[in-house]
């Protein structure tokens, strides 16, 4: 399994507690699919560089997950298909290089 980061902007217009449930049922997604969550961190409420849906701005959701190579398409596709989410940037996190001496 590789590991993923996932930023996700949610609608604007959800309470906290529908931004709440929107995550868990990512999560479920994850697990589903035979990942797991590493960690997940709200960062609130920020303003877009220009409007998406004619929304100016929305909740930021980064999410650390692990996800079996073969099932990444169907989850971005899982990602696309949910309501509630304006736009996704989905990126494999590379292993740091380390430096010899």
């Amino acid at each position: 399994m590789k590991t993923y980061e996932l930023l996700a902007i949610f609608k604007p217009n959800l309470d906290a507690e529908e931004v709440d449930k929107s995550v868990k049922k990512l999560e479920d997604t994850v697990t589903e699919f035979g990942g797991k969550t590493e960690s997940t961190d709200k960062i609130g409420r920020k303003k877009l560089a220009y409007d998406i849906n004619k929304f100016r701005d929305g909740f930021f959701v980064s999410t650390n997950i692990s996800l079996p190579e073969e099932k990444v398409a169907e989850f971005k596709r899982q990602l696309r298909l949910t309501d509630s989410i304006l736009r996704t940037m989905f990126m494999e996190v590379s292993k740091k290089a380390e430096l010899s001496k």
